[in-house]
């Protein structure tokens, strides 16, 4: 399923090819899966291994993957020509990815790489410096993508907007499911599962929950407690729609709010007034 429309594709990749003519970059190699979703639709969890795609200043983009994403390429994204390389003991994807840069005609060219991504390991970082750096001069593009990025279309806008959406019906569901003896457990199953009612999805990072003692925790933890009469009830969650997220921060006071609650919530009326 693509969430955009072919003009809205084409936008993005010529802004990027723009991009790489005034950094005097043949090709981009780009290992970020936000890079490879923004720019082609391309949406996996599979780059917790090797994948690059391969986007020369003139021509088609190339993925190179592994065969349990070819699948995954066909259905959710733009990209027509789609590579594999056999995922065995002792594969060096790094190797594939050289003999499809020479292959594309881009050795001894300027080739800008992300390598500050969690889609490119150190030890495959190291790889592919040792290959296609032998046969190419690989630059570091740094945040170039996420640069352009940073203007968001009505396309994605509106996701932005529908996942607002979902991050309200979201909250109604959490209060709803709140007070005195509820279980955090049925407090996280409503809200998520007011977002995947209104056709949303997983948010990048788990809901956070806290309340008692853990209410202060800004990381998601594991293990649910039940609410007491006099409580606080932190919650970090998102809406949700095509990866595009909104992301919310809310406390909840069950029973008597202590003289601190009342005198935040005090300051933020005066701040609002």
């Amino acid at each position: 399923m693509l969430h955009f429309t072919p003009a809205e594709f084409e936008r993005r990749m010529t802004a990027t090819r723009r991009a790489m003519e005034a950094r005097d970059l043949e090709a981009l190699l780009l290992f970020a899966p936000e890079s490879q979703f923004w720019l082609t639709g391309y949406d996996t969890f599979g780059y917790c291994f090797f994948q690059c795609l391969v986007v020369p200043r003139s021509g088609e983009p190339v993925l190179l993957t592994r065969s349990a994403d070819r699948r995954q390429a066909e259905l959710t994204s733009i990209i027509g020509d789609i590579r594999i390389w056999r995922d065995h003991a002792g594969a060096n994807p790094a190797a594939d990815l050289a003999q499809l840069v020479t292959e594309l005609g881009l050795s001894g060219r300027r080739i800008g790489w992300e390598t500050a991504t969690q889609g490119l390991t150190y030890a495959n970082g190291n790889r592919v410096a040792a290959t296609v750096g032998g046969i190419a001069s690989l630059v570091d593009v740094g945040g170039l993508m996420g640069t352009l990025r940073l203007v968001k279309s009505h396309e994605e806008i509106a996701l932005v907007r529908r996942a607002a959406a979902l991050a309200d019906a979201a909250w109604d569901a959490g209060v709803a499911a709140t007070g005195p003896g509820a279980d955090e457990s049925a407090i996280l199953a409503a809200m998520q599962g007011a977002v995947f009612a209104g056709g949303g999805g997983y948010p990048g990072n788990a809901f956070i929950i806290g309340s008692g003692e853990q209410a202060l925790l800004c990381r998601y933890q594991e293990g649910r407690r039940e609410l007491e009469a006099e409580d606080q009830l932190n919650l970090e969650w998102a809406g949700v729609a095509a990866h595009y997220h909104a992301a919310l921060f809310k406390t909840l006071v069950i029973g008597r709010p202590r003289p601190a609650h009342a005198a935040m919530h005090a300051a933020a009326a005066e701040a609002l007034a």
